[in-house]
């Protein structure tokens, strides 16, 4: 839910959904900011996201307590936050009609994952996926690192998500959330929602200019918010084979089409791809062409996003306004866990 998906196009309502896209299911999800987000991000995450506001009650949520794993200083965090919601903001998300709010500015998230952390048992944590790539790459071992499913099953349950929108590689997150909460309730009772994971059946790759899946740590990606002249920079710098301008090619290996692919119609699609299989085509004309197409998709947002960046206190304004909202609902759904744990010490 929360890792960076990179290249990765993120999941989406289907038929082959785990659970029925009709009714008005509560859907959550969290994002990390890393700095200036790029194709990949948007196609992998912003762009899917966004789209679940006109069926569901979508809950998104700035993760800047899972991004402290991250090692940002502090102002980078601030910077990152900001970023991030205007990001969200610029590639159309809408506060009205969804709940935007920052994961710290709901306290009571890190008090339901002390509450699940006394219920999971070690062994089931070791074997958590994110733990074991860290101490495959020999990432330093922080206590937030192995506590990181709890606390994104924290983020879930506070807010009776009865959907989360994951990939492949995150659904044991979502598992393991089901079982904290099966848990709780059997010990407990009936009080917490069993979510359920939202995924795509089809699970496609952006492509970087390298042809590698889009990724900050490559640095092979083409920036979202950028100016036109590091758009087209970025863009004529994409690999391609040796090919002249005359010479047939193959649509279906080249990076440039993948990407133009995500922006064209079908019929400009299929046009460009004809072009490439008679020759007379270069791939200076398609990057041309797939460069206008980023203009025409991404300007909008761009002029967006830096009008909000201009506005810190606005945005900032934005943030806390639905972070209120967050937490009163988290509010009372943790009075209802304290009294069925029987604690008795919070002054609701």
């Amino acid at each position: 839910m929360t890792p960076d998906n990179g290249g990765k196009a993120a999941p989406v309502a289907s038929k082959s959904s785990s659970a029925d896209a009709k009714g008005p299911n509560r859907v959550l999800t969290g994002s990390r900011s890393t700095g200036m987000p790029h194709l990949g991000n948007y196609f992998g995450a912003y762009q899917p996201a966004i789209a679940l506001q006109d069926r569901y009650e979508l809950f998104l949520f700035l993760a800047d307590f899972h991004a402290l794993n991250e090692g940002f200083t502090p102002a980078e965090n601030r910077a990152n936050s900001l970023d991030l919601a205007a990001s969200f903001l610029g590639c159309g998300l809408d506060p009205a009609k969804s709940l935007l709010y920052a994961q710290s500015a709901v306290p009571e998230v890190n008090e339901l994952a002390w509450i699940l952390s006394c219920q999971v048992p070690y062994g089931v944590m070791a074997r958590a996926h994110a733990f074991k790539d860290a101490q495959a790459k020999s990432i330093d071992l922080n206590m937030g690192v192995f506590n990181y499913p709890i606390l994104m099953a924290a983020d879930i349950l506070l807010f009776d998500a009865k959907l989360v929108p994951v990939g492949q590689d995150q659904k044991q997150h979502v598992e393991m959330t089901r079982d904290m909460a099966q848990r709780f309730n059997a010990r407990f009772g009936d009080h917490i929602v069993v979510p359920e994971p939202l995924i795509s059946s089809d699970v496609a790759v952006v492509p970087g200019i390298d042809g590698e899946k889009m990724s900050k740590s490559k640095a092979n990606t083409v920036p979202l918010f950028a100016d036109d002249k590091t758009w087209k920079k970025q863009i004529m710098a994409i690999v391609t084979d040796t090919k002249g301008l005359d010479d047939p090619k193959d649509p279906d290996t080249c990076t440039v089409v993948k990407l133009y692919r995500l922006m064209a119609t079908e019929a400009e699609v299929r046009e460009m791809s004809d072009k490439y299989r008679a020759g007379g085509y270069g791939y200076g004309h398609a990057k041309l062409a797939l460069l206008e197409k980023v203009k025409e998709r991404f300007t909008p947002m761009r002029d967006r996003y830096l009008d909000l960046m201009k506005r810190p206190d606005d945005l900032r304004d934005i943030v806390l306004a639905g972070s209120k909202r967050a937490r009163d609902i988290a509010r009372a759904k943790l009075e209802k866990i304290h009294a069925a744990i029987g604690l008795i010490g919070r002054p609701f």
